[in-house]
């Protein structure tokens, strides 16, 4: 009886060709996004307060989007933060 290979679930497949997992990755994203977020709010002057009033959710869901080590963000949460300090979110493959 000839086994399958099967690709599902190694870590390899996840590593692009430059050598950094597509975990890493994320988590830089994560951490850039973050940052300007919160720059993004300095230099609106809001507080955290309004800045979660503005994108009709609570503080602590805020303070997960603004946490760099959190991973549990969604597109729709970027987006209604972006629109809340006057910006946009661009989501590109490359």
């Amino acid at each position: 009886m000839r086994r399958r290979s099967s690709r599902k679930g190694r870590a390899s497949d996840l590593e692009p060709a430059n050598g950094t997992s597509a975990p890493a990755q994320a988590v830089a994203v994560k951490r850039v996004l973050a940052s300007q977020i919160e720059k993004a709010m300095t230099e609106n002057r809001l507080t955290k307060a309004e800045m979660a009033r503005r994108m009709e959710t609570s503080r602590s869901q805020l303070n997960r989007l603004l946490d760099p080590e959190s991973e549990s963000v969604t597109l729709d949460t970027l987006a209604r933060a972006a629109e809340a300090v006057g910006r946009r979110v661009r989501v590109e493959i490359i």
